[in-house]
């Protein structure tokens, strides 16, 4: 679908007052193609992380059998390290400039930068340009989530942004499959050379990269980031030719006076704004996003960059074969957003967030027992996988809208940087390199020892969030978090 003709762009007037009822008009409207659309264009993101996290995991024992790069299993926990190191530099220097350039140009340089190193990991020769080319591609998936998550809460509507973003975020285990089943074929020696295989594995998310770039040509910028940049008459614009195709469609807008909101228009917002905003303004919700956040990614990222070598190393899978056990596993982590995203608007952020969480700990810890006392066969381990994942998953994804939801408009990318970047920083770099040395002792005992630090982290976030958390669901951007530059609140 085509976007609306848009007027050239501008700088902006900094000082302008801007008054207008763009937000309300947004969140009014009903479901159409341009949500869909925007949906399928951004949320593409997940699917290539899914892809990307799978893929390290289901080639790990290829990577260790290659003649040419013989990694040990220390090795295999590095680049997943440099994979994440990527994804926290790259959420912050992309997430600046979100707020800074806007968010239409910044998800197409983030895609560009991933589509170039994945594909180029495809070409390494030894550890460290391995690593190097997954930093990189770290950096492109880290600036895409900064870009992406922003637009997306500034385009879908109130009442249903919770579920929305849940599946969105959910749509990672959609990559996750595709990684799986393209491991599956790629590293059979019956089929390619395990050698050749494992690279061109690494170009499944280069291609599907390509496609979406041509997608996301029909996109706006966001409505809303326009309208505090002085801009408001092309936010204006794109606002009305939404409306005239959901018209055009056969949608009713409802009628009625909507809200309005009144802001000082502004080129940037300075750092030490930003800092002060995170560190004293809203310092509670700071430390609800910084303890979900470094939850969910120690949780998440000890497992899956570690979990084919569980497989391997405890359970004698082949490693060609591993891709067969996450099939059945990612679906229940995609099931678990879909399945229980609506209740995160109807029931509420604070009781759905907390109970995802604290269910996640309990069933990780009671797994990693059943786990070290040798109870478990592989298919049994996918099961308990299965069914703490269904949970976690909806819990990792509500961390995300969390951050990108109760932050300011002017800084809501860079926010949503910072907290992936601080909690990935935290439990994404030292998780996969804690697990992987777990696994290499050979004991069962030590690496329970890591799943009940992972439980234990996630049954004290949901304690913050039950504590501090805000009930966002079904209420304007602009109640949960009044943007910066706003004059007075929404009337």
């Amino acid at each position: 679908m085509a976007a609306d003709p848009q007027p050239v762009a501008r700088a902006g007037t900094p000082g302008e007052v801007v008054e207008t009822d763009i937000p309300a008009r947004l969140d009014r409207l009903p479901w159409g193609r341009f949500h869909t659309l925007v949906v399928a264009a951004l949320g593409i993101t997940w699917i290539l992380d899914g892809l990307e996290v799978t893929l390290a995991g289901t080639v790990a024992g290829a990577l260790k059998a290659s003649p040419v790069l013989q990694f040990s299993n220390t090795d295999v926990g590095l680049a997943g390290s440099a994979y994440i190191a990527g994804a926290v530099l790259g959420a912050l220097f992309f997430g600046w400039l979100t707020d800074r350039l806007g968010r239409k140009k910044l998800f197409f340089i983030t895609l560009a930068v991933y589509l170039v190193a994945t594909a180029a990991t495809a070409f390494s020769w030894n550890l460290w340009s391995f690593m190097l080319f997954r930093f990189l591609t770290g950096a492109g998936i880290g600036g895409e989530y900064a870009a992406i998550n922003s637009t997306i809460q500034e385009l879908i509507p109130a009442r249903v942004r919770g579920w929305t973003d849940l599946v969105i975020n959910g749509s990672f285990w959609v990559g996750a499959a595709l990684g799986a089943l393209g491991a599956v074929v790629l590293l059979d020696p019956q089929v390619i050379d395990p050698e050749i295989g494992w690279r061109l594995a690494f170009l499944i998310g280069a291609l599907l990269a390509l496609a979406i770039f041509f997608m996301r040509m029909w996109l706006p910028e966001s409505p809303r980031w326009l309208m505090t940049h002085g801009r408001a008459a092309e936010a204006e614009a794109i606002v009305a030719g939404i409306e005239a195709r959901l018209c055009a469609q056969g949608h009713a807008l409802p009628a009625g006076t909507l809200p309005r909101v009144r802001l000082l228009s502004r080129r940037t917002t300075p750092l030490p704004e930003v800092a002060h905003t995170l560190t004293r303004a809203q310092r509670q919700r700071t430390l609800v996003g910084l303890a979900l956040m470094s939850a969910q990614a120690f949780f998440y990222n000890a497992i899956f960059f570690t979990y084919a070598l569980v497989l391997t190393e405890f359970y004698g899978i082949a490693s060609a074969h591993v891709g067969w056990y996450l099939l059945p596993f990612a679906a229940g982590n995609f099931l678990g957003p879909v399945l229980l995203g609506r209740l995160f608007d109807t029931v509420g952020r604070r009781p759905m967030i907390t109970f995802t969480y604290v269910v996640s700990g309990l069933f990780l810890a009671g797994s990693g027992y059943l786990f070290q006392q040798g109870l478990l066969t592989a298919s049994g381990q996918t099961v308990a996988w299965m069914v703490i994942f269904f949970f976690a998953s909806a819990a990792a994804s509500s961390a995300y809208l969390t951050v990108s939801e109760t932050f300011p408009l002017e800084i809501r990318a860079l926010a949503i940087a910072f907290f992936y970047a601080i909690g990935t920083g935290v439990g994404g770099v030292i998780g996969p390199l804690l697990f992987g040395a777990l696994i290499d002792t050979g004991s069962r005992t030590s690496l329970f020892g890591g799943y009940l630090l992972g439980a234990v982290l996630m049954v004290a976030a949901a304690a913050v969030m039950w504590r501090w958390g805000v009930a966002a669901e079904r209420k304007p951007l602009e109640s949960v978090a009044p943007p910066l530059s706003t004059l007075h609140p929404p009337t």
